[in-house]
């Protein structure tokens, strides 16, 4: 017996086969079944933008999460510890995020399984109960980034206590439920056009604003001069990768282009595999500048200065211990001034993490109806997690004061960082197989560009470990 089928266990389906697809639906196990197919898809031979209105959308709601408090907490302790140091690890990350997130479209398009039930199907039966607790993990990370990014968010429109602001998140749930009802098309522009707003004030400054005009020449070396010499840029830009290429999105993507009613013909296929790249390429990339704009502007204005005044007399000290995401807004001052910039930055910063939101909650049912083929509510779903989320957050805050979301924001993730290996090889492993994907497995550019991404990755983590743990229990036990 090849390793390939050692790996593979005794399930064995073509997935180019429209017969294996129509098996595979009457199992009963769909993820995301509310979804799956509902979306038509003209004849491969439609027009470009008839075809593009139909396959938008999937790496849309997946690039939220690339722009939620988690990235913004990286990116602005980044900018603010080590001025543009690691905007060559923005750069990067979010290169290696395009080529995952391609990947894992293509292995659902082609398939017709998402990530989950594959893993659940084609490993070993042993890894079913490890991988999704993993899973869970990274899910109860990223949600913990989105407490801590709503909770600033409270404080800084309304002025609540952080502690309270934390506990409150918890009923978000209420909110997703009443929002499910104007659809998810419409929720996703709401808050793409709030995060877009941020990202134009942004572009504003870096381009057109004198006193916020960063070197460009001072970028670009940045850019090709990539080093990690300075104690804790390590710890950092393993927190940036993790924020960047997460490992839920993987499974999600998968799950969420079967919510198109493709045709398994090889045209339909090929054009499906298309859209779905090109829809990656262009969300990701606005994903990049969006975040290599807030480390720039974090380095302009928080860098080498021991604090700013604002309007009213005010003067706010920087130091390396400052909590960088509460004092993020900031950086908008020099466009619009510290009141607007404050509610501006709030309510963009409360959007991304509401839209995390539902983004993770999509993605724990996936995980969770893939591997262990289990189906609860989605309001079931998002109560738990969110409070496993709640918890940590509650517990370090009330022992170490307000003081410590930056840190806690960085922590959440690195444990996305470590967990990326487990999800990114044996998506690698099965859209590189011929025997799984036939004449659709990855051509020699996306495997190279695949298994360098992970293989860098996993290096990091190795090399990275010794410093995420011991930063990992300063941030716990409230240590420097």
């Amino acid at each position: 017996m090849s390793s390939e089928d050692q790996f593979s266990g005794a399930v064995k389906p073509s997935p180019v086969n429209a017969a294996a697809a129509d098996a595979d639906a009457a199992t009963g196990h769909r993820s995301l079944e509310d979804v799956h197919g509902s979306i038509e898809v003209p004849h491969h031979q439609a027009g470009f933008w008839q075809q593009w209105k139909a396959f938008v959308g999937p790496a849309i709601l997946v690039s939220v999460g690339y722009m939620d408090p988690g990235n913004w907490g990286t990116d602005l302790q980044g900018g603010a510890q080590f001025k543009y140091s690691l905007l060559w690890v923005v750069g990067l990350a979010s290169l290696m995020a395009i080529f995952m997130q391609v990947i894992s479209a293509r292995l659902g398009v082609v398939t017709g399984r998402d990530l989950a039930q594959c893993c659940r199907d084609w490993a070993p039966r042993w890894t079913r109960w490890p991988n999704w607790l993993m899973s869970e993990v990274a899910i109860g990370a990223c949600d913990l980034a989105e407490v801590l990014g709503s909770a600033v968010a409270l404080n800084l429109l309304f002025h609540i206590p952080l502690l309270w602001a934390v506990i409150i998140t918890g009923l978000d749930v209420l909110l997703l439920l009443g929002l499910q009802h104007f659809g998810m098309r419409t929720i996703e522009a709401i808050v793409l056009l709030l995060v877009a707003t941020i990202g134009i004030c942004y572009f504003i400054e870096i381009f057109v604003l004198p006193q916020t005009q960063p070197g460009f020449v001072e970028l670009g070396q940045a850019f090709l001069n990539p080093r990690l010499r300075q104690a804790g840029m390590v710890y950092v830009a393993i927190g940036i990768i993790g924020a960047t290429v997460m490992p839920h999105n993987l499974y999600l993507h998968s799950a969420l282009v079967q919510s198109r009613r493709l045709q398994k013909d090889d045209s339909s296929i090929r054009r499906a595999l298309q859209f779905n790249t090109i829809d990656s390429t262009v969300a990701l990339t606005v994903a990049f500048f969006v975040n290599a704009a807030i480390m720039v502007l974090a380095a302009i204005v928080f860098f080498g200065k021991t604090g700013i005044s604002v309007p009213g007399g005010k003067f706010i000290t920087f130091s390396p211990d400052s909590d960088w995401i509460r004092v993020a807004y900031l950086t908008l001052a020099p466009l619009l001034g510290a009141t607007a910039a404050s509610t501006l930055f709030a309510v963009a910063l409360l959007a991304a993490g509401q839209s995390s939101t539902i983004t993770g909650t999509l993605a724990g049912q996936v995980v969770m109806e893939g591997f262990m083929h289990w189906r609860i509510k989605p309001w079931v779903r998002r109560l738990i997690t969110r409070t496993l989320a709640i918890l940590p957050a509650v517990l370090i805050i009330g022992l170490r004061g307000d003081n410590s979301v930056t840190d806690l924001l960085t922590l959440s993730q690195v444990v996305l960082a470590l967990q990326l290996p487990f999800a990114m090889f044996p998506l690698l492993y099965f859209t590189s197989s011929k025997k799984r994907m036939g004449k659709w497995k990855n051509g020699f550019f996306l495997l190279a560009a695949g298994w360098a991404s992970a293989i860098l990755i996993s290096f990091m983590d190795i090399y990275g470990l010794p410093d995420s743990l011991k930063t990992a229990w300063q941030v716990i036990s409230g240590g420097r």
